[in-house]
């Protein structure tokens, strides 16, 4: 996977404003207006934060009729998630060893 896909990634995820629209985004698609809705920022503002979730590759967008609803890319977290899985391993690993060795000392 290319670093600055990731960091693109990552980026987007930065904002809280972002990830709310994200969330959004697991009920189903949206229009620009659904997504701004809940916030309290100019429409070109929630525009620039849609162009930085669809420049990552965390949203797409289709064309119907004048609208352009906003949907979850299906794949666009999951090179997030490979990414964090070799962590979450070595924690995991870390956390078991550790419960072992408090379960030796306990006995």
């Amino acid at each position: 996977m290319n670093a600055d896909r990731l960091s693109l990634k990552l980026q987007a995820l930065g904002d809280p404003t972002r990830r709310a629209m994200l969330a959004r985004l697991r009920q189903g698609e949206a229009t620009v207006n659904e997504l701004a809705a809940p916030f309290t920022m100019s429409l070109p503002a929630i525009s620039k934060h849609i162009k930085v979730l669809e420049t990552a590759g965390l949203i797409t967008r289709s064309r119907a009729a004048q609208q352009r609803p906003c949907q979850l890319s299906p794949d666009g977290l999951r090179e997030v998630d490979d990414w964090m899985r070799a962590y979450r391993d070595i924690w995991e690993d870390r956390l078991n060893r550790l419960e072992t060795y408090l379960q030796t000392i306990k006995e």
